[in-house]
């Protein structure tokens, strides 16, 4: 077996250009996201731009499915921490709230305005503010960025409410960023500006969790090699703390339409979302 070693950082990251038409992408989710929310709108079943703190991106949608929630579903975006806003994904609540679950989207802070530390207490804030609104069981998920900042809530350092935390029945990480610290050898850290104490205090992998949840992470068999490995690196580490786990390659899919079972109900990770909940018997 050959020896491995990443000689370009920056590539080892790199998405879009690995994937075909991959720059046709933003665009596309923008218009399935619009015109969900449009829907959503008409039939009074969204409400939009709730603010869970005083800056322009501390803002979050959330979505209602008919009658009474079963729970809550919060997804967070990614974008390396520097991009998008919750308005490129609000198609990806379809699945869930059509199986009866309110579904939460926000925006946050981004670098280099926000250090990575900071835009992990707006995650907090927002899991914090729209738990409130909302009763049942929790799952937190989120893809790329997003997988770092929902597992991040699931540390025991975490400024999430403990009350809120203690309905936290299971994280999806999709395609999440577990470990900081190869980030910081990449050109892109010139605007994240990750340094050692940062990547240690932030880095799930590093971290002690929470105790009382599920997590799984879920990956495309077809994404950079990175993110396999990222994937299986938290799931194999939090197993050592007693955490259950579980680590899924969903055969063919890459980076960028990893995320496009959350808009079927039918869908494995849609089901990944609402049915593995080891805190659900309990409300």
């Amino acid at each position: 077996m050959p020896l491995h070693r990443i000689e370009d950082w920056d590539d080892a990251y790199r998405n879009g250009a690995h994937i075909p038409g991959g720059a046709d992408y933003p665009e596309r989710w923008l218009r399935s996201a619009s015109a969900f929310r449009e829907s959503a709108v008409a039939e009074g079943r969204a409400s939009l731009d709730i603010a869970y703190g005083r800056h322009e991106r501390q803002r979050l949608d959330l979505f209602l499915p008919k009658g009474t929630p079963k729970g809550l579903v919060v997804f967070v975006h990614g974008g390396f921490w520097m991009a998008f806003d919750k308005n490129s994904w609000s198609h990806l609540a379809r699945g869930a709230v059509e199986l009866g679950y309110a579904v939460a989207l926000p925006s946050y802070r981004l670098a280099p305005e926000a250090r990575i530390g900071e835009i992990v207490s707006d995650i907090a804030a927002a899991i914090d503010h729209v738990a409130g609104e909302v009763g049942g069981p929790i799952t937190l998920t989120g893809h790329s960025a997003g997988g770092h900042l929902v597992t991040r809530q699931m540390c025991a350092t975490s400024t999430l409410q403990d009350s809120v935390a203690q309905r936290v029945g299971h994280v999806v990480s999709i395609s999440g960023l577990h470990d900081l610290r190869p980030l910081m050898r990449t050109e892109m850290n010139r605007v994240l500006r990750i340094d050692d104490a940062e990547a240690a205090r932030e880095s799930p992998a590093l971290l002690e969790p929470r105790h009382g949840f599920a997590l799984s992470c879920y990956v495309g068999g077809a994404e950079r090699n990175e993110f396999l490995r990222q994937n299986s690196l938290l799931q194999n580490i939090w197993t050592g703390s007693g955490i259950a786990t579980q680590a899924i390659v969903a055969p063919d899919r890459h980076h960028f339409n990893v995320l496009d079972g959350m808009t079927d109900p039918e869908h494995m990770l849609t089901r990944l979302l609402v049915d593995t909940n080891p805190r659900a018997a309990h409300h």
